[in-house]
């Protein structure tokens, strides 16, 4: 006797497939416009690369678990772009890989400067733009003025020392304090602020032969303290020139030409090849 056909059941769920598929690529849309928005180009590149793979393994979940931590501010958090003068607290090497290289610039001078730093002359601190050495006012100008004591001369060298050995540009950034200037020489703190940039550029270059092209100036008056202007000890402080050794992440800032100059000099030089920035 023929057994009847038992009629197959319908699946209702087949539609939850398409479902997942369409919330995969939603999800993945959506990273995408996060990664985006973010001022961090290099971040960006990582997630969209994490995506096409993830997509491609089927494992988008595990391949962003770990890239979506947001980029960092001036004060290490949060999601802003990296800015401005003075830098920020130290970051780690896995956020910022290129800092990595400037450390033994870091130690040399902490080493070469030690009773410096100790005495408060100069501050040397590692930054996400790149390493900063802030020469105090007292020790390397006098008030309203933009010539460099002489007995400042054989720390200069020191820190020439360091940048001679690397090929990374370097900022010149003047600071004052918040109590305005009017003097013979001087309208206001932008000039004094800017002057003292030019000052330490054309001393390095003169002295210690290192090329103009490398360096870049600056002045940001009192926009930029450090510390309190409101107390005698904070104002002190503020008033300071910062060489900046700036690092891969520094020179986003910074114009393409300078990066095409150092290009230009090391060919010249006798290499094809474009100095690393470290």
């Amino acid at each position: 006797m023929r057994r009847k056909k038992v009629p197959e059941k319908e699946n209702h769920e087949r539609w939850l497939v398409s479902y997942a598929d369409f919330i995969t690529l939603l999800f993945a849309f959506f990273v995408v416009l996060f990664a985006s928005s973010q001022t961090d180009k290099g971040r960006a590149q990582q997630v969209s690369e994490s995506v096409k793979k993830a997509l491609e393994e089927n494992q988008v979940a595990t391949a962003l678990a770990g890239i979506l931590g947001g980029t960092v501010d001036r004060k290490g958090i949060g999601n802003a772009q990296m800015r401005g003068p003075g830098g920020a607290q130290k970051l780690s090497q896995q956020t910022f890989p290129s800092v990595v290289e400037l450390q033994a610039s870091e130690r040399f001078l902490a080493r070469e400067l030690k009773n410096e730093i100790e005495a408060g002359k100069v501050v040397v601190q590692m930054t996400p733009r790149g390493l900063v050495v802030s020469l105090q006012e007292a020790a390397f100008f006098s008030p309203g003025d933009d010539r460099l004591a002489p007995e400042s001369f054989e720390i200069l060298e020191k820190i020439a020392e360091a940048i001679r050995k690397l090929p990374n540009p370097i900022r010149l950034e003047g600071h004052t304090d918040s109590l305005p200037i009017h003097n013979a020489r001087f309208r206001s703190n932008w000039e004094l602020s800017a002057s003292r940039s030019i000052a330490m550029m054309e001393f390095l270059r003169d002295e210690f032969g290192i090329a103009s092209q490398r360096m870049a100036i600056a002045g940001y008056a009192d926009t930029a303290p450090v510390a309190d202007n409101s107390t005698p000890e904070g104002r002190a402080r503020n008033r300071r020139v910062d060489i900046v050794i700036l690092n891969r992440t520094g020179m986003i800032s910074e114009p393409f030409a300078l990066e095409h100059r150092l290009g230009r000099q090391a060919r010249s030089a006798g290499t094809n090849d474009r100095p690393a920035l470290r």
